[in-house]
């Protein structure tokens, strides 16, 4: 068979999977300002996507290197086409939502204004608030006077600015760059006028002023339009070993403003000899991915668009749950000795890990607390959690991952403040990700040690979990938490391989575990038992892994999967899927968490986990898979599965040919992000009532 026949290429997936994420901006049913958010999640995706998957398959493409399968059946330069090609549809796409929005914004009495709009008052504002904030911030570069064209910075938007001026008898040309500063709000909010309220672009202000920005030169015309460049955001450790690990990578992130262009973005409108001009000096060709877009760029920007008092706009703010009988005054290890519990942010409150940590930090019988970190909030509650258990004499490990992509500069800052607090850092496994979610710490009861801990399938994050939809595990297991510590034990001594009675851990057993639990339930299923999968994740990619679900479902098993982002299996199809139905749910939060279901013959086992079933977290990183035993949580798991399953709302049909198709469904609707916290809810006032 063919592979474009077996799998779905896995950035064209993903490239749907943002699609899915426009359609949210494109939604009427969402309010308006989170429809420009949503926008801008879309745009910022997608600058990622240039930067990582991208510039990858372009370096295969330099390399002339086929890597057909890897690539889905696709030869590196006609995928490179063809993601050009859907990309400049989207884009468009986008332009035309972005108008249909702020046309609607107006009914509201929101105006986001160009510079033909602006009158006489907002003229003296503009003028001044350019003076005052915006012009100190101004980097401008006159790259006609220079030989060699200035590195551009990595998605940063440029005006490119076109003078003609009047040299004696004759009309010659200059061409400037102007770069938007970062440090300026890109929304400028004008003084309203009576009920109306307006808005300014950065980039207009700045072309409003462009007659103070060139008032030296005897110009005749300029004009100015917005371009940007995207970078291959690979990051290269060059392995001298003069230098630390830390060292090296702080200098490779920095180095990333060299990296190799991926991607050029312009403005359709403007004029064909600046572009020539631009596209020559910067050596950009037609191997490039050369997109014309709209006036704007970065529109990653509108994630931050203000609310301006609008609340009726924006999505209305849940308050997060607690768990059933614990007071937050109380002690939360002696409520975990007593049971586990299970946490799923943000219908329920995130606040328990930092409560969990403050708590461990304080307690002088708790001697060790030992974590993982992936992501980091910039204002990390978590992290100074740590510092105040180092501080109060506890020992204090922390394994850092310093290359999370794009966090690379936030954890290496923090790793320097825990590392002068005294906090024992593990810097990850050599040629290996951590990837894990978990902490555990031991605790002096009488003469022997108690361990308390959590799992989790997201990041230690404030911020994310206000987002990402995430399960968390509190347990005092003994068997799970001595697996755990297991794990802390491989980062420290990583030529010692541990047998687990529990836990999964990739690279050593996840697959090999995962696919004896799916010959289970083909045995199952051959033998006339109870056998099914409900699986959960963000991304399914591996073709291992996909082709062990295909010969589930010719045996017969049922399979469900909700997959957020990336699904390269193709379900529905007879001799192949057709006992596999798939779904993806975009919605108000991120999707976030990996739950694994297997039926087992009717004593059914359930796992929460770091790794979704991609080649990198079965075989490249270290990855957690905790199972979930208690009967009570067990239920929630099911509950919330089959409530996500019955989405009818925001639930997209991943057997369509485009992945993007709303599911079809004649039933009263089921929007299951909102479903979930009224489930939460309504099992909290039971059992409060009971």
């Amino acid at each position: 068979m063919n592979l474009k026949d077996r799998y779905i290429n896995r950035d064209l997936s993903w490239l749907q999977f943002n699609e899915r994420v426009l359609q949210e901006a494109a939604d009427e049913s969402v309010p308006l300002i989170e429809r420009l958010r949503f926008l801008g999640i879309f745009s910022n995706n997608l600058d990622e996507f240039f930067r990582v998957r991208y510039a990858g398959i372009k370096r295969i493409e330099k390399e002339g290197k086929s890597k057909v399968d890897l690539l889905g059946g696709y030869q590196a330069n006609e995928l490179l086409q063809e993601i050009t090609e859907v990309v400049i549809r989207h884009q468009s796409e986008s332009l035309d939502i972005l108008a249909d929005i702020q046309e609607q914004l107006k009914t509201h009495h929101i105006n986001v204004i160009d510079v033909s709009d602006i009158n006489n008052e907002q003229s003296e504002f503009i003028k001044d608030y350019f003076l005052q904030k915006v012009s100190p911030a101004l980097v401008t570069i006159m790259i006609d006077e220079l030989e060699e064209m200035p590195k551009l910075k990595d998605s940063r938007a440029y005006l490119a600015v076109r003078m003609i001026h009047q040299e004696g008898k004759e009309k010659k040309k200059r061409f400037v760059l102007i770069e938007i500063p970062k440090q300026v709000d890109r929304f400028v909010v004008l003084p309203s006028v009576g009920n109306e309220k307006y808005v300014l672009l950065l980039d207009d202000l700045i072309r409003f002023n462009l007659d103070v920005i060139f008032n030296i030169f005897d110009y005749r015309e300029l004009s100015a339009h917005m371009i940007k460049i995207t970078r291959d955001a690979q990051l290269d450790l060059e392995g001298d070993l003069s230098k630390s690990y830390v060292e090296q990578l702080m200098e490779s992130v920095k180095d990333r403003v060299d990296g190799d262009p991926v991607r050029f973005v312009y403005d359709k409108n403007i004029g064909e000899d600046t572009l020539n001009y631009l596209l020559g000096k910067m050596e950009i060709d037609d191997d490039d991915s050369i997109i014309p877009g709209g006036r704007y760029h970065n529109r990653r920007d509108y994630m931050k668009f203000p609310d301006l008092g609008a609340k009726h706009l924006l999505y209305d703010k849940i308050q997060p749950l607690p768990f059933s009988g614990v007071q937050f005054k109380g002690s939360l290890l002696k409520e975990i000795k007593s049971r586990d519990y299970l946490l799923y942010a943000p219908y329920q409150t995130f606040s328990y890990t930092v409560k969990f940590l403050r708590e461990a930090a304080l307690d002088p019988k708790v001697k060790s607390i030992s974590i993982t970190i992936y992501r980091l909030a910039e204002v990390s509650h978590i992290a100074s959690s740590l510092i105040n258990a180092a501080k109060n004499g506890k020992k204090v490990t922390v394994s850092i991952e310093l290359k999370a992509r794009f966090d690379e500069a936030n954890n290496i800052k923090y790793s320097d403040v825990m590392q002068r607090e005294g906090i024992n850092l593990i810097f990850g496994v050599t040629g290996l990700k951590v990837h894990a979610k978990a902490c555990v710490i031991d605790r002096l009861e009488g003469n022997r040690i108690s361990q308390y801990g959590f799992i989790s399938t997201g990041n230690f994050n404030e911020n994310t979990a206000k987002l990402y939809t995430d399960y968390t595990l509190f347990t005092s297991h003994k068997g799970i938490l001595k697996d755990v510590t297991k794990m802390f034990e491989f980062f420290e001594v990583n030529y010692k391989v541990h047998r687990y009675g529990h836990v999964i851990v990739s690279p050593h057993y996840t697959r090999k575990r995962f696919y004896k639990l799916i010959d289970q339930e083909i045995s199952n299923k051959k033998a006339g038992k109870s056998a099914g999968m409900r699986l959960k994740m963000n991304s399914l990619s591996d073709h291992g892994m996909i082709d062990k679900l295909y010969e589930a479902s010719q045996a017969g098993v049922n399979i469900k999967l909700v997959v957020r982002g990336i699904c390269c299996l193709i379900p529905g199809v007879k001799g192949m899927s057709e006992n596999i139905e798939a779904i993806s749910i975009v919605d108000k939060f991120l999707e976030h968490p990996r739950l694994y279901i297997f039926e087992n013959g009717g004593d059914k086992e359930y796992y929460i986990s770091s790794a979704d079933l991609m080649t990198r977290n079965l075989d490249k990183r270290v990855e957690l898979t905790c199972p979930v035993y208690d009967p009570e949580l067990q239920q929630e798991l099911d509950d919330t599965f089959e409530i996500s399953w019955k989405d009818n709302v925001k639930a997209r049909d991943l057997s369509s040919a485009n992945q993007a198709s709303y599911r079809q469904n004649d039933e009263s609707p089921i929007r299951s992000q909102f479903a979930i916290y009224e489930y939460y809810k309504e099992k909290l006032e039971a059992e409060q009532n009971a």
